[in-house]
């Protein structure tokens, strides 16, 4: 009986066939561990490069009171000392609540209120529960550090700074808009390292479900940033830092 109708032609192609898929499924799971590796080693960078680009601006203003020996130093390295903590255990995770990271939040704008007094016309604005809901660490503090860094202390009169979170069921929605000066370089808009960072954090931890708006005209920045919420289950507390 010839060799290719006694069915040995036919499974031989089909052993060379599952060969091949192997050998391509193979390398198709080495080049995903390798892109999901190279994911998490960018995170890890962007997050650290974080960590003291915010550190270097706040202990900057702590060292503008100690050469004062004003009594405020003590309440502010306080602040940063809670700030610090967060950073150090809470920020490892991929997840936090949302709740700790809208009080380190308000722990910094408590940092700068202090330096600016009366002369900051600053509004705050936070609504909706935070309870059982996560997002991924240290997304909004660049903003608002930016806000004050490249604006309000760059402005002679009248600074003012308007923030509004809004905490929904399923997202959070980020309003950030400040007063510059008609000078004011690039470094206020899209090409700050921070602002940077967040953009790249952002299309790697929520490629679909974020969006990004950031306008820097002629006496004012900016920012719309809606990134969605995941939730978790149960009704546990969720600021651990008190």
């Amino acid at each position: 009986v010839p060799f290719f109708m006694s069915g040995g032609l036919p499974v031989c192609m089909l052993l060379i066939a599952y060969k091949m898929v192997k050998t391509w499924y193979q390398k198709e799971e080495e080049k995903t561990a390798l892109t999901i590796g190279n994911t998490n080693a960018e995170l890890l960078l962007l997050k650290a490069q974080v960590h003291p680009h915010f550190l270097f601006n706040t202990l900057n203003n702590i060292y503008s009171y100690t050469l004062d020996k004003s009594p405020m130093a003590g309440e502010l390295v306080a602040k940063l000392s809670h700030i610090l903590r967060y950073m150090t255990k809470e920020c490892e995770d991929a997840q936090v609540p949302v709740g700790n990271e809208i009080k380190i939040l308000t722990d910094y704008i408590g940092l700068e209120r202090v330096r600016y007094g009366s002369r900051l016309d600053l509004q705050v604005e936070i609504t909706g529960n935070p309870e059982n809901k996560t997002i991924a660490p240290l997304l909004m503090i660049p903003f608002v550090e930016n806000a004050f860094k490249h604006g309000a202390s760059k402005m002679l009169q009248h600074p003012w700074i308007k923030l509004i979170i809004t905490i929904e069921d399923s997202q959070l929605i980020f309003n950030l808009t400040n007063s510059k000066p008609l000078t004011s370089q690039a470094a206020n808009g899209k090409n700050g390292l921070g602002l940077k960072n967040v953009r790249r954090r952002l299309q790697l931890l929520y490629p679909t479900t974020h969006s990004l708006v950031i306008n820097s005209l002629s006496d004012y920045f900016s920012v719309e940033m809606v990134v969605a919420l995941e939730k978790v289950p149960g009704s546990q507390e969720l600021s651990r830092l008190e």
